[in-house]
Protein backbone atom coordinates (compact mmCIF):
# COMPACT_ATOMS: atom_id res chain seq x y z
CA UNK A 1 0.00 0.00 0.00
CA UNK A 2 1.35 3.17 -0.80
CA UNK A 3 2.14 5.60 1.96
CA UNK A 4 -0.13 8.45 2.51
CA UNK A 5 2.10 11.11 3.47
CA UNK A 6 3.18 10.74 -0.38
CA UNK A 7 -0.51 10.86 -1.71
CA UNK A 8 -0.62 14.10 -3.85
CA UNK A 9 3.19 14.66 -3.47
CA UNK A 10 2.39 15.98 0.19
CA UNK A 11 5.57 17.37 1.92
CA UNK A 12 7.70 15.76 -1.13
CA UNK A 13 9.82 18.53 -2.60
CA UNK A 14 9.50 18.07 -6.42
CA UNK A 15 11.45 21.40 -7.37
CA UNK A 16 13.56 24.31 -6.04
CA UNK A 17 12.94 27.51 -6.54
CA UNK A 18 14.08 31.13 -5.56
CA UNK A 19 10.41 32.78 -6.87
CA UNK A 20 8.37 32.50 -3.55
CA UNK A 21 8.27 30.15 -0.19
CA UNK A 22 5.98 29.54 2.44
CA UNK A 23 5.55 28.78 6.11
CA UNK A 24 2.74 27.47 6.45
CA UNK A 25 3.06 27.28 10.57
CA UNK A 26 2.90 30.90 10.50
CA UNK A 27 1.26 31.50 8.03
CA UNK A 28 3.75 33.58 6.21
CA UNK A 29 4.17 34.12 2.04
CA UNK A 30 7.17 35.38 0.54
CA UNK A 31 8.13 36.32 -3.10
CA UNK A 32 11.96 36.87 -3.96
CA UNK A 33 12.32 37.46 -0.23
CA UNK A 34 9.89 40.09 0.39
CA UNK A 35 6.94 38.81 3.03
CA UNK A 36 3.57 39.67 1.23
CA UNK A 37 2.65 41.92 4.24
CA UNK A 38 5.70 44.21 3.20
CA UNK A 39 4.75 44.80 -0.30
CA UNK A 40 0.82 44.38 -0.47
CA UNK A 41 -0.83 47.30 -1.53
CA UNK A 42 2.67 48.79 -1.38
CA UNK A 43 3.90 47.68 -4.83
CA UNK A 44 2.37 47.80 -8.08
CA UNK A 45 1.62 44.78 -10.02
CA UNK A 46 4.02 45.78 -12.86
CA UNK A 47 6.46 46.04 -10.08
CA UNK A 48 5.34 42.56 -8.76
CA UNK A 49 6.09 41.40 -12.36
CA UNK A 50 9.36 42.31 -12.59
CA UNK A 51 9.97 40.92 -9.03
CA UNK A 52 8.89 37.47 -10.02
CA UNK A 53 10.14 37.52 -13.72
CA UNK A 54 13.51 39.14 -13.51
CA UNK A 55 14.35 38.61 -9.93
CA UNK A 56 14.60 42.30 -8.56
CA UNK A 57 12.17 45.05 -7.37
CA UNK A 58 12.36 47.59 -10.36
CA UNK A 59 14.10 51.11 -9.92
CA UNK A 60 11.93 53.66 -12.00
CA UNK A 61 13.93 53.29 -14.77
CA UNK A 62 13.78 49.65 -15.32
CA UNK A 63 9.91 49.98 -14.34
CA UNK A 64 9.20 53.06 -16.90
CA UNK A 65 10.89 50.09 -19.02
CA UNK A 66 8.49 47.27 -18.30
CA UNK A 67 5.87 49.63 -18.13
CA UNK A 68 6.09 50.28 -21.72
CA UNK A 69 7.02 46.82 -23.23
CA UNK A 70 3.49 45.95 -21.46
CA UNK A 71 1.95 48.69 -22.94
CA UNK A 72 2.68 47.72 -26.18
CA UNK A 73 2.26 44.22 -26.04
CA UNK A 74 -1.45 44.93 -25.54
CA UNK A 75 -2.37 43.62 -28.50
CA UNK A 76 -3.40 39.97 -29.60
CA UNK A 77 -2.17 37.80 -33.15
CA UNK A 78 -4.55 37.74 -36.09
CA UNK A 79 -4.70 33.87 -35.27
CA UNK A 80 -6.51 34.79 -31.87
CA UNK A 81 -8.51 37.34 -33.51
CA UNK A 82 -10.05 34.47 -35.99
CA UNK A 83 -10.89 32.43 -32.99
CA UNK A 84 -12.61 34.99 -30.58
CA UNK A 85 -16.32 34.72 -32.19
CA UNK A 86 -15.99 30.84 -32.05
CA UNK A 87 -14.87 30.41 -28.77
CA UNK A 88 -17.08 32.68 -26.39
CA UNK A 89 -20.34 30.78 -27.42
CA UNK A 90 -20.00 27.54 -26.14
CA UNK A 91 -18.43 26.03 -22.73
CA UNK A 92 -17.03 28.16 -19.83
CA UNK A 93 -14.97 31.56 -19.99
CA UNK A 94 -11.91 28.95 -19.16
CA UNK A 95 -12.29 26.79 -21.25
CA UNK A 96 -12.68 29.59 -24.23
CA UNK A 97 -9.73 30.96 -22.74
CA UNK A 98 -7.91 28.16 -22.36
CA UNK A 99 -7.79 28.02 -25.96
CA UNK A 100 -7.32 31.30 -26.53
CA UNK A 101 -3.90 31.47 -24.82
CA UNK A 102 -2.36 28.41 -26.53
CA UNK A 103 -3.86 30.27 -30.44
CA UNK A 104 -1.14 33.31 -29.34
CA UNK A 105 1.94 31.16 -29.81
CA UNK A 106 1.33 30.99 -33.83
CA UNK A 107 1.50 34.53 -34.09
CA UNK A 108 3.90 35.06 -31.39
CA UNK A 109 7.91 36.16 -32.90
CA UNK A 110 9.51 34.50 -30.68
CA UNK A 111 7.62 31.02 -30.42
CA UNK A 112 10.57 29.05 -31.30
CA UNK A 113 13.11 30.69 -29.40
CA UNK A 114 13.52 29.21 -25.68
CA UNK A 115 16.28 31.73 -25.30
CA UNK A 116 16.23 33.32 -21.57
CA UNK A 117 15.81 37.08 -23.20
CA UNK A 118 13.05 35.27 -25.79
CA UNK A 119 11.25 33.67 -22.24
CA UNK A 120 11.40 37.10 -20.59
CA UNK A 121 9.85 38.92 -23.82
CA UNK A 122 7.24 36.01 -24.35
CA UNK A 123 6.46 36.21 -20.50
CA UNK A 124 5.64 39.79 -20.57
CA UNK A 125 3.17 39.65 -23.71
CA UNK A 126 1.47 36.49 -21.84
CA UNK A 127 0.69 38.89 -18.73
CA UNK A 128 -0.35 41.89 -20.94
CA UNK A 129 -2.34 39.90 -23.33
CA UNK A 130 -3.96 37.80 -20.54
CA UNK A 131 -6.28 41.12 -19.17
CA UNK A 132 -6.97 41.89 -23.06
CA UNK A 133 -8.67 37.99 -24.12
CA UNK A 134 -10.50 38.23 -20.53
CA UNK A 135 -12.05 41.86 -21.24
CA UNK A 136 -12.50 40.97 -25.18
CA UNK A 137 -13.82 37.66 -24.17
CA UNK A 138 -16.39 39.52 -22.24
CA UNK A 139 -17.71 41.77 -24.68
CA UNK A 140 -18.03 39.32 -27.46
CA UNK A 141 -20.37 36.99 -25.31
CA UNK A 142 -22.48 40.49 -24.61
CA UNK A 143 -22.47 41.96 -27.87
CA UNK A 144 -20.79 44.89 -27.53
CA UNK A 145 -17.10 46.50 -28.18
CA UNK A 146 -14.75 46.67 -25.56
CA UNK A 147 -13.50 50.69 -23.87
CA UNK A 148 -10.25 51.43 -25.63
CA UNK A 149 -7.81 51.08 -23.49
CA UNK A 150 -6.40 54.47 -21.54
CA UNK A 151 -2.69 55.12 -21.35
CA UNK A 152 -2.86 56.81 -18.12
CA UNK A 153 -4.11 53.60 -16.26
CA UNK A 154 -2.46 50.60 -15.68
CA UNK A 155 -3.36 46.72 -15.92
CA UNK A 156 -5.49 46.96 -13.15
CA UNK A 157 -7.23 49.60 -14.32
CA UNK A 158 -7.61 49.10 -17.63
CA UNK A 159 -9.04 45.57 -17.25
CA UNK A 160 -11.78 47.45 -15.12
CA UNK A 161 -12.05 49.96 -17.18
CA UNK A 162 -12.66 47.41 -20.46
CA UNK A 163 -14.75 44.63 -18.13
CA UNK A 164 -17.30 47.28 -16.83
CA UNK A 165 -17.44 50.27 -19.56
CA UNK A 166 -16.91 52.49 -17.02
CA UNK A 167 -13.28 54.62 -15.69
CA UNK A 168 -13.30 53.39 -12.27
CA UNK A 169 -12.89 54.98 -8.54
CA UNK A 170 -9.18 55.39 -7.81
CA UNK A 171 -9.18 53.32 -4.94
CA UNK A 172 -11.10 50.28 -6.93
CA UNK A 173 -8.23 50.58 -9.05
CA UNK A 174 -5.71 50.17 -5.94
CA UNK A 175 -8.05 47.61 -4.42
CA UNK A 176 -7.67 45.48 -7.65
CA UNK A 177 -3.51 46.24 -8.05
CA UNK A 178 -2.70 44.84 -4.55
CA UNK A 179 -5.38 41.54 -5.53
CA UNK A 180 -3.18 40.82 -8.31
CA UNK A 181 -0.14 41.44 -6.72
CA UNK A 182 -2.08 38.80 -3.97
CA UNK A 183 -2.62 36.13 -6.39
CA UNK A 184 0.67 36.50 -8.99
CA UNK A 185 2.61 33.75 -7.00
CA UNK A 186 2.45 30.44 -4.49
CA UNK A 187 5.04 28.32 -4.61
CA UNK A 188 4.20 24.59 -6.10
CA UNK A 189 0.77 24.30 -6.15
CA UNK A 190 -1.20 22.75 -9.15
CA UNK A 191 -1.11 25.07 -12.34
CA UNK A 192 2.27 25.95 -11.56
CA UNK A 193 3.73 22.43 -10.80
CA UNK A 194 1.92 21.65 -14.05
CA UNK A 195 3.54 24.53 -15.93
CA UNK A 196 7.11 23.20 -14.65
CA UNK A 197 6.66 19.77 -15.39
CA UNK A 198 5.76 20.60 -19.37
CA UNK A 199 8.41 23.61 -19.00
CA UNK A 200 10.78 20.46 -18.03
CA UNK A 201 10.18 18.89 -21.66
CA UNK A 202 12.05 21.96 -22.96
CA UNK A 203 7.95 22.10 -24.22
CA UNK A 204 7.58 25.96 -25.12
CA UNK A 205 5.73 28.85 -22.38
CA UNK A 206 2.61 29.09 -24.28
CA UNK A 207 2.39 24.91 -24.25
CA UNK A 208 3.41 24.78 -20.38
CA UNK A 209 1.02 27.85 -19.59
CA UNK A 210 -2.08 26.20 -21.79
CA UNK A 211 -1.47 23.34 -18.97
CA UNK A 212 -1.64 25.92 -16.02
CA UNK A 213 -4.90 26.78 -17.04
CA UNK A 214 -6.13 23.65 -17.62
CA UNK A 215 -5.28 22.83 -14.06
CA UNK A 216 -6.38 26.14 -12.56
CA UNK A 217 -9.96 25.76 -14.04
CA UNK A 218 -10.36 22.82 -11.24
CA UNK A 219 -12.76 23.92 -8.58
CA UNK A 220 -10.28 22.54 -5.80
CA UNK A 221 -7.91 25.48 -7.44
CA UNK A 222 -8.77 28.61 -9.32
CA UNK A 223 -12.53 27.60 -9.26
CA UNK A 224 -13.14 28.16 -5.57
CA UNK A 225 -13.75 31.44 -5.51
CA UNK A 226 -16.49 31.36 -8.03
CA UNK A 227 -17.88 28.59 -5.78
CA UNK A 228 -17.70 30.99 -3.15
CA UNK A 229 -20.07 33.85 -4.78
CA UNK A 230 -22.32 31.64 -5.91
CA UNK A 231 -22.88 30.05 -2.07
CA UNK A 232 -23.16 33.35 -0.72
CA UNK A 233 -25.55 34.33 -3.05
CA UNK A 234 -27.77 31.35 -2.70
CA UNK A 235 -28.41 32.55 0.85
CA UNK A 236 -31.78 33.96 1.07
CA UNK A 237 -32.87 36.96 3.46
CA UNK A 238 -30.47 38.50 5.57
CA UNK A 239 -26.93 38.08 7.24
CA UNK A 240 -29.32 36.49 10.44
CA UNK A 241 -30.12 33.54 7.95
CA UNK A 242 -25.88 32.60 7.50
CA UNK A 243 -25.49 30.29 10.45
CA UNK A 244 -28.56 28.28 9.94
CA UNK A 245 -27.55 27.96 6.29
CA UNK A 246 -23.72 26.82 7.30
CA UNK A 247 -24.57 24.61 9.72
CA UNK A 248 -27.02 23.21 7.52
CA UNK A 249 -24.23 22.46 4.98
CA UNK A 250 -21.59 20.92 7.29
CA UNK A 251 -24.18 18.71 9.05
CA UNK A 252 -25.36 17.54 5.06
CA UNK A 253 -21.83 17.02 4.83
CA UNK A 254 -21.42 19.44 1.88
CA UNK A 255 -17.99 21.29 1.85
CA UNK A 256 -17.74 24.85 1.99
CA UNK A 257 -15.19 26.77 -0.68
CA UNK A 258 -13.32 28.87 0.27
CA UNK A 259 -11.92 27.82 3.85
CA UNK A 260 -8.77 25.48 4.80
CA UNK A 261 -5.85 25.36 3.08
CA UNK A 262 -3.37 22.42 1.86
CA UNK A 263 -0.21 24.79 3.72
CA UNK A 264 -1.21 26.99 5.37
CA UNK A 265 -2.08 25.73 9.52
CA UNK A 266 -3.15 29.63 10.18
CA UNK A 267 -4.67 32.05 8.51
CA UNK A 268 -3.75 32.42 4.58
CA UNK A 269 -1.80 35.72 4.75
CA UNK A 270 -3.64 36.88 1.84
CA UNK A 271 -7.00 36.57 2.86
CA UNK A 272 -6.02 38.75 5.95
CA UNK A 273 -5.60 41.72 3.38
CA UNK A 274 -8.80 40.82 1.15
CA UNK A 275 -10.83 40.55 4.18
CA UNK A 276 -10.04 44.89 4.54
CA UNK A 277 -10.53 45.31 0.94
CA UNK A 278 -14.01 43.49 0.72
CA UNK A 279 -14.98 45.61 3.92
CA UNK A 280 -13.75 49.00 2.81
CA UNK A 281 -15.33 47.70 -0.47
CA UNK A 282 -18.39 47.02 0.92
CA UNK A 283 -18.29 51.25 2.85
CA UNK A 284 -17.18 52.65 -0.64
CA UNK A 285 -19.95 51.21 -2.66
CA UNK A 286 -22.69 51.34 0.17
CA UNK A 287 -23.33 47.43 -0.32
CA UNK A 288 -22.34 44.94 2.85
CA UNK A 289 -24.51 42.53 2.11
CA UNK A 290 -21.91 39.95 0.80
CA UNK A 291 -19.08 41.28 2.95
CA UNK A 292 -21.79 41.06 6.46
CA UNK A 293 -22.75 37.61 4.61
CA UNK A 294 -19.14 36.53 4.28
CA UNK A 295 -17.77 37.55 8.01
CA UNK A 296 -20.68 35.47 9.73
CA UNK A 297 -19.47 32.51 7.74
CA UNK A 298 -15.94 32.82 8.40
CA UNK A 299 -17.22 32.76 12.45
CA UNK A 300 -19.67 29.71 11.95
CA UNK A 301 -16.95 27.64 10.34
CA UNK A 302 -14.04 29.00 12.98
CA UNK A 303 -16.90 27.95 15.60
CA UNK A 304 -17.88 24.75 14.00
CA UNK A 305 -14.28 22.98 12.25
CA UNK A 306 -12.03 25.21 13.59
CA UNK A 307 -10.85 26.29 9.91
CA UNK A 308 -9.44 29.79 8.31
CA UNK A 309 -10.93 30.96 5.33
CA UNK A 310 -8.06 31.05 2.60
CA UNK A 311 -7.36 33.26 -0.28
CA UNK A 312 -10.42 32.72 -2.38
CA UNK A 313 -12.82 33.51 0.98
CA UNK A 314 -13.04 36.94 0.20
CA UNK A 315 -11.38 37.24 -2.87
CA UNK A 316 -15.45 36.64 -3.64
CA UNK A 317 -16.39 39.79 -2.52
CA UNK A 318 -13.95 41.55 -3.42
CA UNK A 319 -14.42 40.76 -6.57
CA UNK A 320 -18.25 40.96 -6.69
CA UNK A 321 -17.85 44.82 -5.66
CA UNK A 322 -15.76 44.98 -8.06
CA UNK A 323 -18.34 44.66 -10.80
CA UNK A 324 -16.01 41.36 -11.99
CA UNK A 325 -18.83 38.76 -13.48
CA UNK A 326 -18.44 35.80 -11.31
CA UNK A 327 -17.50 33.42 -14.32
CA UNK A 328 -14.41 35.52 -14.75
CA UNK A 329 -13.64 34.84 -10.76
CA UNK A 330 -10.97 32.35 -11.88
CA UNK A 331 -9.68 33.99 -15.45
CA UNK A 332 -8.93 37.36 -13.17
CA UNK A 333 -6.96 34.64 -10.98
CA UNK A 334 -4.98 33.89 -14.02
CA UNK A 335 -4.40 37.26 -15.03
CA UNK A 336 -2.42 37.47 -11.70
CA UNK A 337 -1.08 34.42 -11.55
CA UNK A 338 0.05 34.48 -15.43
CA UNK A 339 3.47 36.62 -13.75
CA UNK A 340 4.19 33.51 -11.37
CA UNK A 341 3.41 30.61 -14.18
CA UNK A 342 5.65 32.31 -16.35
CA UNK A 343 8.76 33.03 -14.02
CA UNK A 344 8.62 29.46 -13.04
CA UNK A 345 8.83 28.26 -16.88
CA UNK A 346 11.77 30.46 -17.27
CA UNK A 347 13.33 29.45 -13.81
CA UNK A 348 12.75 25.77 -15.19
CA UNK A 349 14.37 26.38 -18.38
CA UNK A 350 17.17 28.27 -16.88
CA UNK A 351 18.88 25.18 -14.89
CA UNK A 352 16.52 22.05 -16.19
CA UNK A 353 15.78 18.67 -15.22
CA UNK A 354 13.27 16.63 -16.19
CA UNK A 355 10.33 16.33 -13.73
CA UNK A 356 10.07 11.95 -13.37
CA UNK A 357 8.92 11.23 -10.37
CA UNK A 358 8.70 7.78 -9.12
CA UNK A 359 5.02 5.78 -8.07
CA UNK A 360 4.13 2.53 -6.21
CA UNK A 361 1.76 0.17 -8.56
CA UNK A 362 -1.08 -1.08 -6.67
CA UNK A 363 -2.55 -3.11 -9.04
CA UNK A 364 -2.75 -7.31 -9.29
CA UNK A 365 0.63 -9.23 -10.42
CA UNK A 366 1.71 -12.59 -12.09
CA UNK A 367 -1.35 -12.34 -14.18
CA UNK A 368 -1.53 -14.68 -17.19
CA UNK A 369 -2.48 -14.65 -20.92
CA UNK A 370 -5.52 -16.87 -21.73
CA UNK A 371 -6.95 -16.98 -25.19
CA UNK A 372 -10.24 -15.08 -25.86
CA UNK A 373 -13.06 -17.86 -25.87
CA UNK A 374 -11.18 -18.94 -22.30
CA UNK A 375 -11.70 -15.85 -20.70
Amino acid sequence: MADKSSRGLADVVAATTSISDIDGEQGRLFYRGYDIHDIAQRISFEECVHLLQRGILPNRQQLDSLTADLASDRRIGPTTEALLPHVFRSGTPMEALRTLVSSLSVDDPDAADSSLEADRRKATRLVAQMPILVARYEAARNGREVADLDPELGIAGNFLLQITGERPQHRAVEIFDACLVLHADHTMNASTFTARVIAATLSDIHSAITGAMGALRGPLHGGANEAVMKTLSSIDGDVDQVDGFVRGELEAGRKLMGFGHRVYKTEDPRATHLRKMSEELAELTGNRRYFDFSRRMEDVVMEEKGLYPNVDFYAASVYHALGIPTDLFTPVFAISRMSGWTAHVIEQHEDNRLIRPASEYTGPRDQRWVEISQR
